[in-house]
């Protein structure tokens, strides 16, 4: 069966065996590019990264067919005074982008953050430029608080981000 043609999504959380996958997401232009991630990962520096997980971070993943699609991170602030808020990151593999898998991580780690981890806020930052990835996030609940300038530094200049957040109504 074609992957595109698959219409279950699975998420669940991410483990040693997905390592090699994930890297070679992020080592995809498109990933890396819109993400603050480097061109050419090292398969040590994932694995450094998602093998001993620490307690405040929460690595899941979107399975079509058996085969990893993306990866969705989420750190959970340690700072007592920010222990309500967590900072996500994602990326989709190229084959399986425009098919919700996107959507799919989205919406479990809001679901995981709001309704498990008593977390009142999801923030997330994400370049200007990055039309699909914002219509995502504004879809499930993020808004735009503030644009960075000059906020990273990206195929040979620097380009701004949004700063958006998903607040759970009191």
């Amino acid at each position: 069966m074609d992957k595109r043609e698959s219409n279950t999504i699975e998420i669940r959380h991410s483990d040693i065996d997905d390592i090699e996958v994930i890297k070679s997401i992020y080592a995809q232009p498109s990933c890396y590019g819109g993400t603050l991630q480097q061109p050419f990962p090292s398969l040590q520096r994932w694995q450094k990264r998602l093998c001993d997980i620490p307690e405040n971070f929460h690595s899941l993943v979107a399975v079509i067919d058996g085969v990893v699609a993306g990866q969705i991170g989420m750190e959970v602030m340690t700072n007592p005074r920010r222990k309500h808020v967590a900072n996500i990151g994602m990326a989709v593999d190229e084959k399986f982008q425009g098919l919700g898998v996107g959507e799919a991580m989205v919406n479990a780690v809001v679901d995981l953050a709001h309704n498990w981890l008593a977390i009142r806020r999801i923030e997330l930052e994400v370049y200007t430029d990055n039309h699909v990835a914002i219509a995502l996030y504004k879809r499930n609940g993020f808004i735009i608080e503030g644009e960075a300038r000059d906020y990273a530094f990206r195929d040979g200049e620097y380009v701004d981000a949004f700063i958006m957040a998903n607040l759970k109504d009191s």
